[in-house]
């Protein structure tokens, strides 16, 4: 048995203990619940017994003490007694309440709802007939169950949210062991590429053919540098914003399909940030091959930095056929991708990038069949 399926049966064992705890605390509360209304109608069936023998024998004075003492004992229950006359008596309901008729009423038919109405009765004669409700004990006991059902769901969220937290966590490692592997791995052929660099410009081979290879190389090492900070918080240096974005702007354009119409704008010459300049330009990088993709090679990108007040916002924009307002939010989701080929990792890296790492925002800001905004809010460090 592999370490995760220990899991899922530890986890399957302490939900089925979890449940019959809750059934036994359940089954006890209905039980003690069902014991205490029958011991309190006993009580009353003993204060409608003294109560037909005081209405029979009002002149046996040691009757009516007895009466007394039992009536007085019973300070919790409310109860009516309507008499045969029509007449009423009330225990344990506030006097303003007791005189007046409706509420009286009212009181009765809510009384024979709670609790079967006992009959007073002296051989064979009817008297009397008792009304009583719960106890205030009672009522706050009938509650008990929602009140625990109520805490069981808390705890059983908290218990949700936690495995969901604990699960995401572990994908977060395993994404972030992958770059660092991947980034492991491409080293040792980069470290034998420079040496062939060297190698073919000892040769006097075309200078064209080593420039060339010296930007590749260049490239893996920027990539190699992106993945190895994955998973780890990366140093932020004061960076031009403006400088950093027209970079990478050059950089794709040059690398982009003619089809590709690329613009490039910005309403400030400089604004500083502070930035990770590797990583941020991946973040532009991913954005534009996104919108790139989404035109399937043909259309207008355009990026725009707009400042207000303390942020700066920087826009990408597409011609593509637009996302759907409700894949506004999933689509940072890790494997959320509508491409046939694709992991869906790309924007979930640019959120973690501009996020978690810059302590900005990232959202789409509008889209439509016309074409999508991207936005990028980052605070400015002047």
């Amino acid at each position: 048995m592999n370490f995760s399926s220990k899991r899922k049966t530890s986890n399957l064992v302490l939900l089925i203990a979890s449940f019959v705890i809750v059934s036994l605390i359940l089954w006890n509360t209905n039980s003690f619940f069902k014991k205490f209304k029958e011991e309190e109608r006993h009580k009353m069936e003993i204060w409608a017994t003294a109560q037909s023998e005081l209405l029979q024998s009002s002149e046996d004075r040691d009757l009516g003490n007895l009466h007394v003492k039992i009536f007085q004992n019973n300070t919790s229950t409310p109860m009516i007694l309507v008499n045969k006359d029509g007449s009423t008596k009330t225990n344990n309901i506030p006097e303003e309440e007791a005189q007046d008729t409706n509420y009286i009423k009212s009181r009765i038919a809510r009384f024979g709802a709670e609790n079967t109405p006992i009959s007073i009765d002296y051989k064979g004669e009817h008297l009397a007939t008792l009304y009583y409700g719960n106890s205030e004990v009672l009522n706050k006991l009938k509650y008990y169950p929602i009140a625990l059902m109520l805490i069981i769901f808390l705890f059983g969220a908290v218990i949700f949210f936690f495995f969901k937290t604990n699960k995401a966590s572990e994908q977060n490692k395993l994404w972030a062991g992958m770059a660092k592997e991947t980034a492991h791995q491409i080293g040792t052929p980069l470290t034998s590429l420079l040496g062939w660099s060297e190698l073919l410009k000892a040769e006097e081979i075309n200078p064209e053919i080593s420039q060339e290879i010296e930007k590749d190389i260049t490239r893996l090492q920027t990539i190699t540098e992106r993945f190895s900070k994955i998973g780890s918080l990366p140093k932020l240096e004061k960076k031009d914003i403006v400088a950093e974005t027209k970079c990478a702007y050059e950089y794709l354009k040059l690398r982009s399909s003619k089809l590709i119409h690329f613009t490039f704008d910005s309403k400030v010459t400089q604004l500083p940030v502070l930035l990770n300049s590797s990583l941020y330009n991946w973040t532009i990088e991913n954005l534009v091959k996104n919108g790139i993709d989404a035109m399937k090679g043909k259309g207008s990108i355009s990026i725009e930095i707009v400042p207000e007040g303390r942020y700066v916002n920087v826009l990408v924009s597409d011609t593509g056929h637009g996302i759907p307002k409700s894949d506004y939010q999933t689509i940072f989701n890790p494997g959320v991708t509508s491409k046939k080929r694709g992991w869906g990792l790309g924007l979930s890296l640019v959120k973690r990038i501009v996020e978690e790492y810059h302590k900005g925002r990232i959202k789409v800001l509008t889209s439509s069949k016309e074409g999508t905004v991207m936005q990028i809010s980052l605070k400015v460090n002047p």
